[in-house]
């Protein structure tokens, strides 16, 4: 198995609840750190709501591994940031046995 390609700067982010001032809450998105990362695209797919389309494309993202508890370790529930590109982490696993690279389960949703 050779070594990924990182050749991708991402911004890691969390969402943290902060109140809203009527009683609830708002997601705001905090920056944890920047990882480089190499992306694979897998099939995508497009689904007619009501008043809008989005179309949504699962992606592969492979980053360095850290270690279980690390911020710097993505989780689901996170994601990705490329610029004005959002990658939603659905699941993490290690790339080998070895545990030097995390693989990312993410989709990217967008608007048509």
């Amino acid at each position: 198995m050779s070594a990924p390609n990182l050749n991708r700067k991402l911004v890691l982010e969390d969402a943290e609840q902060v109140p809203d001032g009527s009683g609830g809450y708002a997601e705001n998105w905090v920056a944890l750190g920047v990882v480089w990362a190499e992306i694979t695209a897998g099939s995508g797919r497009e689904k007619a709501g009501e008043f809008i389309t989005v179309s949504s494309v699962p992606y592969r993202i492979t980053v360095r591994a850290a270690p279980v508890g690390a911020p710097s370790r993505p989780k689901a529930d996170q994601r990705f940031r490329d610029g004005s590109r959002l990658f939603r982490i659905n699941a993490v696993t290690e790339l080998s046995g070895r545990a030097h690279y995390l693989v990312c389960y993410a989709n990217e949703e967008v608007l048509a």
